[in-house]
């Protein structure tokens, strides 16, 4: 299982410690620090089940710069969306949460944190 976060967040940091409560097997992505390219994020939003405009912080400052709020929310426009997120990770909704059978889910509860490791299984922790 990987978890990207922002370690700054709360929400980021109450999932990694709902992870090393249930002994959660983990690697970290500081996604600010190694930002996930236009192929991370579609991977990604494949095993999220989403579309890019659904994990984008729309409130955040570099948003309302871009105009996000007005962009279309297409297939078309999709690539579009990618890239943004792309060269803004600020931008991505967090923390995202990919478990081992292939799925992921944003774990901004404690439920949807739970979630990922009971598709994983709870192992020993490790923050590689």
């Amino acid at each position: 299982m990987e978890i990207w976060l922002n370690p700054s967040c709360s929400k980021c940091r109450s999932a990694v410690e709902i992870l090393d409560e249930e002994g959660a097997r983990y690697t970290v992505r500081r996604y600010l620090e190694d930002p996930p390219d236009a192929d991370d994020l579609r991977g990604v939003l494949t095993r999220l089940g989403l579309e890019p405009w659904d994990i984008t912080r729309t409130q955040e400052a570099e948003a309302k710069e871009l105009g996000l709020a007005q962009w279309e929310r297409t297939g078309a426009t999709r690539e579009q969306w990618i890239a943004a997120l792309a060269a803004h990770p600020r931008l991505i909704q967090r923390p995202i949460i990919t478990a081992d059978d292939g799925s992921a889910l944003v774990g901004r509860s404690e439920e949807a944190v739970r979630e990922a490791v009971a598709r994983t299984g709870g192992e020993e922790a490790s923050k590689g």
